[in-house]
């Protein structure tokens, strides 16, 4: 293992060595892009930085996310994304709104969005875009978790495949997670 260092510390050249992981090229010059020790692989000709520390969160295609709605429009949902399932305790670097299209709502035809999510619901969603951080709840298992009552705001339960509100007794539908109440506090 080689020298220890830091992000943006020079640990190659291009005319010697390719670049590796946790490394960037510029100029022809190769660059830490991790805090770390060096690796050099004189048989690939290659330099890389293997981190030292724990990496945060970087959210990518195909993980399940955990998020709060906070908009509901015609015909796109906004998620602020609060987690990724089974990444814990580090923030996630690359987050902002999600964006859940009603075509990405259920594999079937979606009347109107206002029915399967509101402003409040904590949902699970995959991520299938991270560019333009587009989620989707088409699985069963994705949905919403969580919910309140839109006309007195307290929490709904699960009642067959419908939610009711104990507090005013009303009852509302939303896009359901197989998941719905489980873990969420």
């Amino acid at each position: 293992m080689g020298s220890f260092v830091l992000p943006g510390e020079l640990v190659g050249t291009t005319e010697e060595f390719r670049s590796g992981t946790g490394t960037s090229v510029l100029s022809g010059d190769i660059y830490s892009t991790a805090t770390g020790r060096v690796r050099i692989s004189r048989k690939a000709r290659v330099v890389s930085v293997l981190p030292s520390t724990n990496v945060p969160n970087i959210l990518k295609v195909g993980d399940v996310v955990f998020g709060k709605v906070t908009d509901v429009r015609e015909s796109a949902a906004m998620v602020e994304i609060a987690g990724i399932e089974g990444k814990i305790g580090r923030e996630i670097v690359n987050v902002r709104l999600g964006d859940l299209h009603v075509s990405n709502v259920r594999d079937s035809y979606v009347k109107r969005l206002a029915d399967e999510f509101r402003p409040s619901d904590i949902i699970r969603a995959k991520v299938i875009d991270v560019e333009r951080m587009r989620l989707t709840t088409s699985e069963d298992s994705l949905g919403v978790m969580k919910a309140y009552c839109s006309n007195c705001r307290g929490e709904l339960e699960l009642d067959g495949k419908k939610l009711k509100c104990p507090v005013c007794n009303k009852t509302e539908t939303r896009k359901i997670s197989t998941e719905y109440g489980k873990g969420i506090q």
